[in-house]
């Protein structure tokens, strides 16, 4: 589901992963040359694949995979979860640039561990690797990423939150939404609404959360002053780490105030790239 040729999906993921090794060994900047050299591939092979992906050069890449890149973006005026709100990039009619609309599970259906609801799943492609995609008949609820972690260990996670629920493996009633989070809409693709599955404070995190542009960062103590606690950034952070529908909810954006990386449930190197990307294609 949703590859196109052989340069991409795992493949860009897994040259993603290397690129940032060598990047992360190396002593000051590298030319394009040395890049490709040190990743076994051509100049002319490794820079095909940079503008297949994001439309940026390789040179250029490197400095958004740098650990110092995030913590740029944090202290700039504009990375704030404030920002966001105050810039009209929230609200009930546009959380995420994606979404027509979202919807929250109530306490009670919450409680319930997922009986009663009947869950699609499926396995597909995308710009960082094979996911894994879970949805019900009211939207995307589930979406995890094996590269670090192995597909089994990636099922296994997300089934799990719903253990009393139904599951049955049918990509193709999940796949024009998928088509649609991860920018490869087409004309019959229509909107990919989300099913938030958490308790009521995880549920207020996910959706500060939804408030942060692509290509923004935040930190977690600024999550929880959104949300109204500002003691609370352990919690926060939690939250964070049990989003169940990464990327889409946006919890790679969610940083240290430090502006160090922090954790991520799919594995900080994913993390680092996901940020890399999504700078790399606002610039683009």
């Amino acid at each position: 589901m949703l590859h196109t040729d052989t340069e991409n999906s795992g493949y860009h993921y897994d040259v993603m992963r290397r690129a940032i090794t060598v990047i992360d060994t190396a002593e000051g900047n590298l030319s394009l040359e040395d890049m490709a050299a040190q990743m076994g591939m051509s100049a002319a092979h490794f820079q095909r694949i940079f503008s297949r992906w994001v439309g940026v050069s390789p040179k250029r890449y490197q400095q958004y995979l740098t650990l110092g890149h995030a913590k740029t973006l944090l202290h700039s005026q504009f990375s704030t979860v404030d920002t966001a709100h105050a810039s009209g990039l929230s609200g009930s009619g546009r959380l995420h640039d994606l979404f027509v609309r979202w919807e929250a599970m109530s306490p009670g259906e919450y409680a319930k561990h997922g009986a009663g609801l009947v869950i699609n799943w499926g396995w597909f492609d995308t710009p960082f690797g094979r996911a894994i995609v879970m949805g019900t008949d009211r939207g995307i609820c589930g979406l995890g990423f094996a590269a670090e972690i192995g597909e089994e260990a990636a099922f296994l996670d997300l089934r799990d939150r719903w253990p009393d629920a139904e599951f049955t493996q049918a990509p193709e009633r999940l796949d024009g939404w998928v088509k649609t989070a991860f920018g490869m809409e087409t004309e019959n693709a229509g909107k990919a609404p989300l099913l938030l599955m958490g308790a009521p404070f995880q549920i207020k995190v996910w959706e500060a959360l939804l408030s942060v542009p692509s290509g923004q960062v935040t930190s977690y103590s600024q999550i929880a002053q959104i949300v109204g606690n500002p003691k609370a950034v352990r919690a926060v952070g939690t939250a964070v780490g049990r989003n169940p529908v990464s990327w889409l909810i946006p919890c790679h954006r969610a940083l240290r105030k430090s502006g160090a990386m922090g954790g991520y449930h799919w594995g900080l190197t994913m993390k680092r790239v996901m940020l890399a990307y999504e700078a790399a294609k606002a610039e683009a």
